[in-house]
Formats: structure tokens, C-alpha cells, sequence
């Protein structure tokens, strides 16, 4: 397999995750100044973790492929869309904080000629499948609630899908007047599954959580609720379980091969849109 090549802007706005300093093209990686060196992995990404992280955290290879299946389905197209229209119009570098397999990101990056992509997540495996995902896409392994290995007021757009939400480095990698979209399951949200999996619960005030988490560096814009009924084959339900974090609770999972028919499902989530407000946040690389 021949190297991909990690696009120019991702790798200006990156930054060396031992000493801060830019990094910038040496052969087949990443090198600063200093000379910390970090490999480019053959499907285009770089991995700047130089510490494990705890077990349960990143996804797996069975997640990655059920999320694969159950996306490239088109189960959760509509939700994708309204993403990608909330983004229309951004240039420069939008960052998906979370990015999983890219498939979000790319669907942004499709209406955004003028626009490149970063993907950062926790987990290499589904990092291999986002580099690939666009050619605008650039991949890094990184753990969200670390300081960010991200250039200050790098990126003109963040996508937060599903993810972690570290709003001080949200602020921070954002140029004023930044956006941020952010988006989350609503109750209710694969609720016909309850009758043979023990799903985790979504707080009844989440958006109220997500407001108050996120106010000290953002103003709310816009929020959306996006909720449809799918009709799924036994395995296509059984993927929307395992490519999420269900999947880290197999316990919970134990009646999953019940499913042999066809179920209508619904599907509701939450898309919130933020502005970046004017506060001054810690510098960091």
C-alpha cells in the first residue's frame, strides 16, 4: 500500500504532543524542531499518544466494523445531513473532536470545497478507516481529554458526534467567531431495542447539561431535534447496539442474538449549535 499523504493544513495546525512545537513533514512522519519524530501510519494518520489509555475507552475492531455496516446503510444520513447543512459555508480547518471512522466529517467536507478536515479520536483502528474517508481528511490519535497536540485558534469549525466534550479545548483551538456543533441522542433514541438489550439510559436533561457544560466558552445558536423511524434487519440492529458505547458493556448484551426479525426503530437526536465566545481561555501548544 502506498503512503497517503496527510493534507498541508492538518499538519500546520498540528503540534508535537511532547514539547508543543510545530511539526511538519521528514520522510515518512511527523518531526518539530526538537526532533520528536512521530510515524505516519501507510492509511494517512498519525498516532501522538505516548501514553495508553484506559481500557473501555477507545473503540474496537467489532465497533469500527459494525459502525461501518450500519453508516455506509444510510441509517443515519438525515442526522449527517443537517450536520453538513449547519457547516455550509465554512473555510479552512474544521476539527471533528471524536471523529470515529471519518464518516461525519466527510459528509461535511462534501459540501465544503474550500475546507480541510482533521480527525482526532482515541482509537487508531477507527482512525485508519477516517483517513481514508476523504481526501481532505487528515487522522490523529489523540485522548480528547488530554491538551490537545492542536495549533491555538487553529480551526474555523468543530463537530463533536457522539464524543467527549472538552469544552476548554474546543475554545481554544477555535478562531474567534468559531463554531460548534454539537450532536447527542435524545430519550427515546433505538428505544424499541430495550425489549432485548439493556441500553444505557440518555438523561432527560441533557441539553440543559450540555448548555451548562459548555457555557463558560460558548453561546448557544440554533438547536435542532432530528428524529425518524428505520426499519432494520436483525443484523443492522444488532450494529447499532455494538458501535456504540453499549458495546463496552457486554454484560448488558447477553439477549442481542434474540433478534431474528425486522424491527422499526426510532432513531431522535439532538444537533446544537454554538459560537465561540470572546473569553480568554489557558494557551496551550
Amino acid at each position: 500500500m502506498p503512503q497517503r499523504e496527510m493534507p498541508l493544513p492538518v499538519v500546520e495546525a498540528l503540534r508535537c504532543s511532547v514539547c508543543g512545537e510545530p511539526v511538519a513533514r521528514d520522510g515518512s512522519g511527523l518531526r518539530c524542531p526538537r526532533r520528536h519524530t512521530f510515524d505516519l501510519a501507510k492509511q494517512g494518520y498519525v498516532n501522538l499518544l505516548h501514553a495508553g489509555v484506559p481500557a473501555g475507552t477507545a473503540d474496537t475492531a467489532e465497533m469500527v466494523a459494525a459502525r461501518v455496516e450500519f453508516l455506509g446503510a444510510g441509517h443515519y444520513a438525515a442526522m449527517a445531513d443537517l450536520v453538513a447543512d449547519q457547516a455550509a459555508g465554512t473555510r479552512g480547518l474544521v476539527v471533528d473532536a471524536g471523529a470515529g471512522t471519518g464518516y461525519y466529517l466527510a459528509r461535511v467536507l462534501d459540501g465544503l470545497p474550500d475546507a480541510t478536515g482533521l480527525a482526532l479520536d482515541v482509537s487508531a483502528l477507527a482512525l485508519r478507516r477516517a483517513a481514508k474517508a476523504h481526501p481532505r481528511i487528515g487522522a490523529a490519535v489523540w485522548n480528547l481529554w488530554e491538551p490537545w497536540p492542536v495549533a491555538t485558534g487553529s480551526a474555523t469549525l468543530m463537530l463533536n458526534v457522539f464524543a467527549p466534550r472538552n469544552g476548554a479545548e474546543f475554545h481554544r483551538v477555535l478562531a474567534p467567531g468559531g463554531r460548534l456543533i454539537v450532536v447527542s441522542p435524545l430519550p427515546g433514541h433505538l428505544r424499541e431495542l430495550a425489549a432485548v438489550v439493556d441500553l444505557l439510559e440518555v438523561d432527560e436533561r441533557k441539553d440543559e447539561r450540555l448548555d451548562a457544560a459548555l457555557s463558560a466558552y460558548f453561546e448557544p445558536e440554533q438547536r435542532f431535534e432530528q428524529r425518524e423511524t428505520r426499519t432494520l434487519s436483525p443484523d443492522d440492529a444488532r450494529r447499532a447496539v455494538l458501535m456504540g458505547p453499549n458495546a463496552h458493556h457486554p454484560a448488558r448484551l447477553t439477549r442481542l442474538g434474540e433478534l431474528t426479525g425486522s424491527v422499526d426503530v426510532t432513531t431522535a437526536f439532538l444537533v446544537s449549535v454554538y459560537r465561540r465566545k470572546d473569553v480568554t481561555t489557558p494557551t496551550a501548544p
